[in-house]
């Protein structure tokens, strides 16, 4: 059910935000012609991306901008339930595919940046002198050496698997021995792997912006394999008739506009561009 649907409107300025593992919602779910309620995979919050992209939009338009940040599955799910009027997410394929169905008018690419392998310093699997993302996986499933998967049918978690179809190991077979699945978002995860002296996989901007590395660091990077597109879908009015479709569309614009992609372009952590823009054609 829309969450839009059934909140009276006596109410809606008075909820607060909520907080609940690997989902977040900022400020207040008030849905009026001045605000946009965005569904968004956690890199980008995790990334600060936000914090640096939403004051300058709000302060250009006049428009409150909602984030819940979930798992890209989830933020998926969501949107499909409409509660959301934008989709930010990255797994290319679901996106298209919730578009197709007609929960999305049209996809656009965004940005991107990629994915990276990091492990412990002593790296017991050996796989920092390896190019071959899914060689140093199978290096990893050959050690027996721990791997922490997000397992929350996230974008990165779709990443991964699909890293592992593409090796000769089924990491799935040893759930609860070496490999380990959080069930967590990326954050989580990463202080999992630290903790329990493991791999994992990350975005490399959630990467840049975490604290907690101990002693991890990034071990394979560079494979294309590894490449991360992040899209962004207006959510189809037709479907979801409680979206706010004007609003919406304007946050959709501005973002693969040239201010948006130049403030995009412009983000930096520790002297280190965290995304590249690339909204060049819209998709169907």
């Amino acid at each position: 059910m829309n969450i839009r649907s059934f909140i009276p409107i006596a109410i809606l300025a008075v909820i607060t935000t909520a907080l609940v593992t690997g989902y977040v919602i900022t400020n207040s779910v008030l849905a009026d012609n001045r605000t946009v309620l965005v569904q968004s995979t956690t890199s980008t919050a995790n990334s600060g991306l936000y914090d640096y992209l939403l004051p300058q939009f709000e302060s250009e338009t006049d428009i409150k901008v909602n984030v819940v940040a979930v798992g890209t599955g989830q933020a998926i799910r969501n949107a499909s339930n409409c509660d959301a009027d934008v989709l930010l997410v990255h797994a290319k394929e679901a996106e298209l595919k919730f578009v197709e169905g007609g929960f999305g008018v049209q996809r656009h690419d965004l940005m991107y940046n990629d994915f990276v392998l990091i492990g412990p310093a002593k790296d017991p699997a050996a796989i920092a002198e390896i190019e071959d993302v899914t060689t140093a996986l199978n290096a990893i499933a050959d050690s027996k050496s721990i791997f922490a998967s997000r397992g929350d049918d996230s974008g990165t978690h779709k990443k991964e698997q699909g890293l592992w179809q593409q090796s000769s190991t089924d990491p799935t077979q040893h759930s609860g021995e070496w490999y380990r699945e959080t069930g967590s978002g990326m954050g989580a995860t990463l202080n999992i792997a630290v903790g329990m002296d493991a791999y994992t996989i990350t975005d490399r901007a959630t990467w840049i912006n975490f604290k907690n590395r101990g002693d991890h660091k990034i071990l394979v990077e560079g494979d294309d394999r590894l490449f991360n597109q992040y899209g962004i879908v207006l959510v189809n009015n037709n479907k979801c008739p409680h979206s706010n479709t004007k609003s919406g569309e304007r946050f959709v614009n501005w973002m693969i506009s040239d201010t948006g992609q130049s403030l995009i372009a412009s983000y930096k952590l520790k002297e280190q561009q965290l995304f590249y823009p690339n909204a060049i054609q819209a998709e169907q």
